[in-house]
């Protein structure tokens, strides 16, 4: 089993800045891409940022310059360190973890799969 457990959201006002923080617990993966997403009110769930195994890093355009992904691989921790929030930045926040199971690489069958976190409730105010 996986489980992911997210921290760090909150309201904050625009112009600040929060972090947040998602520890993956289990022993059931092998991480690969560790991201986070966001999804607001009446709108579909969109890529913030992710980062690969081997360090490589996307961002939405949007938060570009704003928010810093990074990980700790012996804690399994992905941490997300938003500046200069906007009130669009406004959502809840999941972690996603990707990666093959453990199972299927001794099985020598790999198999990838993801795990999402429950949402953090990140509130910017005007």
């Amino acid at each position: 089993q996986v489980h992911l457990a997210e921290s760090g959201g909150g309201l904050v006002q625009a112009g600040g800045s929060l972090r947040l923080s998602c520890i993956v617990s289990g022993s059931a993966l092998h991480i690969d891409g560790m991201g986070w997403y966001r999804q607001a009110p009446g709108k579909s769930r969109e890529l913030v940022a992710r980062i690969s195994n081997n360090g490589a890093i996307n961002y939405q355009d949007s938060v570009k310059g704003r928010f810093t992904i990074s990980r700790d691989n012996a804690k399994n921790t992905v941490y997300l360190q938003m500046n200069s929030l906007r009130p669009d930045d406004t959502a809840v926040y999941y972690c996603n973890v990707e990666g093959f199971t453990v199972a299927s690489i001794r099985d020598n069958r790999p198999r990838r799969e993801e795990y999402w976190g429950q949402g953090t409730q990140v509130t910017v105010s005007s």
